[in-house]
């Protein structure tokens, strides 16, 4: 089965999909994710490059992309230095998630249906990206993939992912 033009995405609370939704001005879909750069091999000094981001990706309502917002809140190397308390990596990437969700008025968490998109910032892949494979290959499925969360999407396009 095909991809089809508009991807649906299912809201699940407490889980990956958590902070998606519609807002005053179309759709969102958001989260905190590690990421490594495109090409990165890993080797000595990986905690350096391997970053925790904030995302704000935001469409019109008919699933158009419309522009991001992403803020690396510090690397993994700083997350084991200092793992807990209000400065550390993860409740910096907590709170700024907080405030970017705070700024979309009208917020409501829900389902939302967007159009594959892409675009790489600081060396990193985002979007929803297609992957679409010749009818002669052993029967492989076209998907979606959304990077850098690392959650595809396939047949039957219900808004349901795999891992």
């Amino acid at each position: 089965m095909a991809v089809p033009e508009i991807i649906p995405i299912a809201y699940e609370p407490d889980y990956r999909t958590s902070t998606i939704g519609r807002f005053s001005a179309g759709q969102f879909l958001a989260s905190i994710t590690y990421a490594f750069p495109e090409g990165f091999v890993m080797a000595d000094g990986w905690e350096e490059q391997k970053r925790l981001l904030v995302v704000l990706h935001k469409f019109d309502a008919a699933g158009n992309y419309q522009g991001s917002d992403i803020w690396c809140a510090g690397t993994w190397a700083e997350h084991v230095k200092r793992p807990r308390g209000e400065d550390s990596v993860i409740a910096r990437a907590e709170a700024r998630l907080d405030a970017v969700l705070s700024g979309l008025p009208e917020r409501e968490y829900c389902d939302i249906a967007i159009r594959p998109f892409q675009l790489t910032n600081d060396g990193v892949l985002f979007g929803l990206v297609t992957e679409c494979h010749a009818e002669d290959q052993d029967g492989e499925e076209d998907w979606a993939e959304l990077y850098p969360d690392g959650l595809g999407f396939s047949a039957p396009w219900d808004g349901q992912y795999d891992t």
